[in-house]
């Protein structure tokens, strides 16, 4: 049986494509080598959490595991690899404290909407009404509702 291959590629072609990666796995692993856990510690530093940290370290090698072959200078690999680590942190750090502002945000409409009943009575005119804001705190001197509104 015949083994499959792209139009215009032929079996040294495809050879020398997988060389080529192989060679460009390898200087990658010797550079992640030379760097050690410096993704883990850019985060840490940043984030000020160990398990976020990780899930961005990790992120930031897979991320730099598919661009490696973008890379110009690979001598510089050190500090693109800094650069993308501290980028990833401060990604994740806005996308937590937004997660948690909308969380808090989502608690505090709850919150209010058990204490506060918004309901609208019409008047005798067709087309006129009252918006009436009812909540469990009222006016000391009024027996009536905490708030009107009317729609304009």
């Amino acid at each position: 049986m015949q083994e499959f291959t792209w139009p215009g590629r032929t079996a040294e072609t495809e050879l020398a494509f997988d060389l080529e990666k192989a060679a460009l796995r390898r200087e990658f692993e010797q550079c992640l080598e030379e760097c050690g856990t410096l993704a883990f510690r850019v985060a840490r530093g940043v984030l000020r959490n160990a398990a976020d940290a990780e899930d961005v370290a990790q992120e930031a090698m897979l991320r730099s595991y598919r661009q490696f072959a973008r890379l110009r200078d690979r001598s510089r690999f050190r500090a693109w690899l800094v650069r993308v680590s501290f980028r990833l942190a401060l990604d994740h750090g806005r996308s937590t404290r937004r997660r948690e502002q909308r969380e808090t945000d989502r608690i505090q409409d709850l919150t209010l909407g058990s204490f506060i009943n918004l309901g609208f009575r019409s008047n005798s005119k067709p087309g006129r009404g009252v918006w009436q804001l009812y909540g469990e705190n009222r006016c000391r001197n009024s027996p009536g509702p905490v708030a009107r509104r009317r729609p304009s």
